[in-house]
């Protein structure tokens, strides 16, 4: 198995998204990219942390590539806001990829200028692509939450996935 880490916006969506994608074993929604240690959800939404809401991601490669677990996340958000997802605000919900190692960061840096040159509203890439220092682990409450409530998808434009 291998692990792939995104941030786009609210973490509940992302995770529910990528629950549905064949080859994805489990979802983890947590905390990565901040500067303070073991953080609480109250302590990331101050926006004094630097943490991103992000989603980890165990994949087997066999059945779904890092490559394509790449065109799901791009689909599934605005990779041209700064910083927000739909009516979510602040740094805490920026764009972003934390890789795990080289392969994985040249992946994800050649699939954002591929899709630079092909965007069609020239609006510039945000997406950040940063190497994973630490992940945390969000609250019980936020793992599963809109498998477990049916609300929470967000700023999330879900599409079946076409298998």
């Amino acid at each position: 198995m291998e692990q792939a880490i995104f941030a786009a916006g609210c973490f509940w969506g992302i995770q529910y998204y990528f629950d549905q994608v064949p080859g994805v074993i489990k979802s983890t929604v947590g905390y990565t990219g901040g500067h303070t240690e073991n953080p609480s959800y109250e302590d990331v939404c101050s926006h004094t942390t630097g943490h991103a809401e992000a989603t980890l991601i165990e994949f087997d490669p066999k059945v779904v590539t890092y490559e394509e677990l790449l065109i799901h996340l791009f689909r599934i958000h605005d990779p041209t806001q700064l910083n927000r997802q739909g009516p979510d605000i602040g740094d805490s919900y920026r764009s972003a990829i934390f890789y795990t190692n080289d392969n994985q960061r040249q992946i994800a840096e050649d699939y954002i200028s591929q899709i630079s040159m092909s965007i069609e509203n020239k609006e510039p890439i945000v997406t950040e692509v940063t190497k994973l220092a630490k992940f945390y682990e969000a609250e019980d409450y936020h793992q599963k939450y809109t498998e477990r409530t049916g609300r929470g998808m967000c700023h999330v434009a879900y599409e079946p996935i076409k298998q």
